[in-house]
């Protein structure tokens, strides 16, 4: 006969554990809970361990670490008229948990969203010059922008980077003829700005010579050595007038 009240008491308990086990939430250290109670926002809870009635109060978790999202590749015309492909990667993350609840559905879709759009829509004003030489000042500018039009859902962009620019076949081929043009252009210089040293010590050293004549032959001579060091080498040289002159001189007066 005691069977009916056991059973209920029983129940009763199970009946008060489900509720306490419902009751009890337990957030980490980076979540936090938006409570609605009837439906009405009842402001955050957390980190850690606090209660909520059951039934009538409904938690949403929310991560506030920082979200690492790929921009997905995107077609962009420059100013100048260059079609490019573009990637990104954006940073992100929560810093009014119930603004990203309230005031937006799928806040990270929307941000991802919000990203592509700007992308395409700054990089459609940048020349392909500045896409490649000012990177840095373009991944400040979306980061701006897309963090003004994400700041009302609670949303903080903290980087914007542009991870990689790819170009059309052609204008690859034309950057690479553009490239080796500049180093034969720079060779070129190089080589004139040689020859421009070297002549005017040639100069200087012409001056020099012309003070002394016999040092004229003695280099001539210094010459004709360094070319007979080979031994399978024919030299043919004119003869210096000076070198005869003494001889002819005594020829004439016999």
């Amino acid at each position: 006969m005691l069977v009916g009240p056991v059973v209920a008491i029983i129940f009763g308990i199970i009946i008060v554990l489900i509720l306490l086990l419902s009751a009890v939430k337990i957030l980490r250290e980076y979540e936090r809970g938006v409570i609605f109670r009837f439906g009405r926002l009842r402001g955050t809870k957390g980190p850690g361990i606090f209660l909520i009635i059951p039934f009538v109060d409904k938690m949403i978790k929310v991560d506030l670490r920082t979200i690492t999202m790929d921009v997905p590749p995107q077609d962009v015309i420059t100013k100048d008229n260059v079609p490019v492909k573009v990637n990104a990667v954006v940073y992100f993350r929560v810093m009014d948990p119930a603004k990203s609840v309230i005031k937006i559905e799928r806040y990270i879709v929307a941000t991802s969203q919000i990203a592509q759009t700007t992308l395409r829509s700054i990089l459609g004003q940048a020349e392909l010059d500045d896409l490649l030489a000012r990177r840095d000042k373009i991944n400040k500018e979306l980061q701006i922008i897309i963090d003004e039009q994400t700041d009302p859902w609670g949303i903080k962009v903290s980087t914007v980077e542009i991870k990689d620019v790819e170009l059309p076949q052609s204008i690859q081929r034309a950057f690479a003829r553009q490239a080796e043009a500049e180093r034969e252009r720079r060779a070129k210089i190089i080589n004139a700005e040689g020859e421009f040293q070297a002549s005017k010590r040639l100069a200087e050293a012409a001056k020099v010579l012309s003070r002394y004549p016999a040092s004229i032959q003695l280099r001539f001579l210094q010459t004709l050595k360094e070319i007979g060091a080979e031994q399978n080498s024919t030299i043919v040289f004119p003869v210096p007038i000076d070198l005869v002159k003494v001889f002819i001189e005594k020829l004439g007066k016999k």
